[in-house]
């Protein structure tokens, strides 16, 4: 544990909170000092939730050390089972309440509540948030998962879904559309939106989808061993992604794959748009090891861009991405310090991010664009339109998500175009912000000198263009601009022409239309 101003993942006890929030008729019971309640606004602020996690926190105070802290907990435990009757409770501390030893589990369980206490066990100062969430789910699951007969139809659960996570609710929707059109139905949603009571029926399943590896591959390898469900390993994160899902899933199910792409955009639109702002793009991507995973895979072989570099900041992951990193043919970059992932974006000068918010305020600070794949995320990103990033649907919102960034080919045209306007030259603040006045662009007192293209390759030494030509030049679309400067220098050259005027300009021109 370190000091830091800002952090990829919470402390174990926010996954098991997120768990919490995500799930319906679960309590946790939190032994927590006073400080350690600024988690709710994480869900009441970010997410917009309308509701509080449901949790109750011990909040004892510098003033309780000195005395025993246990009755603290056991009232807090009480209060809470006779507040909300909850249909099972789980308990634990956070990082702080650790260190005084209090055992939750130990004092829950001399309390004879009559409904499951499930205690908890995160080691706060060794593992982070992803491992809490991931770590709390499976105990939930195997202490309240039972033995059931088989749906009738073929059914799944899905797995790994839970409050403030990246696009979690639209992809539960998605998902479950996709499945309802191979003909399987789903069972249980969890741990968004289950409760206790449909935890016990994970078992009447007969396979489970695993959505979030990070939130739920130890209750998935449980459920295998102890139920014999199998498990799909594909994350539904793309065009290429989905198609193989649905493959596995018919392979599980014993069914024909069914695949209905009519909602499908992201192929056609990549292959159509102007590929000098898509094709070759230089991209770095930095995230959950997962999200990683899929946009890499995206951006190299369905958007045409050149991956540079990737990382990710839950070790967990660290040899996946390893491997990634290693068929990509970059370095992998598994830290979770935002300075470092800084200097890596510094040092190697992408066209593009595609990270997580951490790396959309980095990308400020360079000029560089960004887009978000990975939580943490910011309020922006929990839209209220559906949004997902699973299946087809998911790629064609990922399309639109990645491109916003870019300049576009004819956007970028018209910038050149038009960069001497009054309200569009380069010193010119957003025409859209109110109060801002563009000042006039002020001529250079050399009017020749200054004409000059600053992203044009030098004229040959004996070539001097005029200003009203290199003027004129600019007004030529920016993708074939460097031709029409070597075509009208060669012309100049072959004909002894030493200034290159308008005239000269059009001239060749014409010479080379013919």
């Amino acid at each position: 544990m370190k000091l830091t101003v800002w952090t990829y993942e919470g402390p174990p006890h926010v996954g098991a909170m997120r768990v919490a929030t995500g799930m319906r008729g679960l309590h946790y019971v939190l032994h927590a000092p006073q400080g350690d309640t600024y988690a709710d606004l994480l869900f009441t602020m970010i997410e917009r939730r309308n509701h509080r996690p449901p949790v109750t926190y011990t909040t004892f105070q510098a003033r309780d050390l000195g005395a025993d802290t246990a009755h603290l907990f056991k009232d807090a435990c009480r209060d809470a089972y006779d507040r909300f009757q909850p249909e099972a409770i789980i308990v634990g501390a956070s990082c702080t309440a650790e260190l005084i030893q209090d055992d939750p589990g130990g004092l829950a369980e001399t309390m004879g509540l009559d409904i499951p206490v499930i205690p908890l066990e995160l080691p706060s100062y060794q593992r982070k948030e992803n491992f809490g969430a991931d770590e709390t789910f499976f105990q939930i699951v195997r202490h309240l998962a039972k033995p059931c007969e088989k749906t009738p139809r073929i059914t799944c659960n899905l797995l790994g879904p839970t409050a403030l996570g990246f696009r979690h609710r639209d992809d539960i929707e998605e998902l479950t559309g996709l499945l309802s059109d191979m003909g399987v139905d789903v069972n249980v949603v969890a741990p968004m939106t289950a409760s206790p009571s449909e935890i016990a029926r994970l078992g009447a399943a007969h396979f489970n989808v695993m959505m979030y590896p990070e939130t739920c591959e130890a209750a998935c390898r449980w459920l295998k061993r102890e139920f014999g469900q199998p498990y799909t390993t594909t994350v539904p994160i793309g065009v290429g992604a989905t198609r193989d899902f649905i493959t596995e899933v018919a392979d599980l199910a014993g069914i024909e794959p069914k695949i209905d792409e009519n909602r499908l955009r992201l192929p056609w639109y990549s292959a159509s748009v102007d590929s000098t702002y898509l094709t070759g793009k230089r991209v770095f991507l930095f995230g959950d090891g997962t999200h990683v995973k899929a946009a890499a895979r995206i951006a190299r072989d369905e958007m045409g861009f050149e991956v540079v570099g990737l990382g990710c900041y839950n070790r967990e992951f660290a040899r996946d991405i390893r491997a990634l990193a290693k068929e990509y043919g970059v370095e992998p970059l598994i830290t979770d310090d935002y300075l470092e992932v800084e200097q890596t974006i510094e040092a190697l000068q992408p066209e593009m991010i595609l990270g997580t918010q951490m790396e959309r305020h980095i990308g400020k600070r360079l000029g560089i664009p960004c887009a978000v794949i990975s939580a943490p995320v910011h309020v922006q990103d929990f839209p209220a339109r559906y949004s997902p990033q699973m299946g087809f649907e998911g790629a064609n919102v990922i399309f639109d998500t990645w491109v916003h960034p870019l300049v576009m080919g004819l956007e970028e045209h018209l910038l050149h175009m038009f960069r001497e306007d009054f309200e569009f030259h380069d010193e010119a603040g957003p025409s859209h912000h109110g109060g801002h006045t563009p000042e006039p662009l002020q001529p250079a007192a050399d009017e020749e000198v200054s004409m000059a293209d600053e992203t044009a390759p030098p004229a040959p030494d004996n070539v001097i263009w005029l200003a009203d030509a290199e003027k004129e030049l600019k007004k030529i679309p920016f993708f074939v601009r460097g031709k029409a400067r070597r075509n009208t220098e060669t012309f100049a050259l072959e004909r002894g022409v030493q200034e290159i005027s308008i005239d000269t300009l059009y001239e060749a021109k014409a010479h080379y239309a013919r």
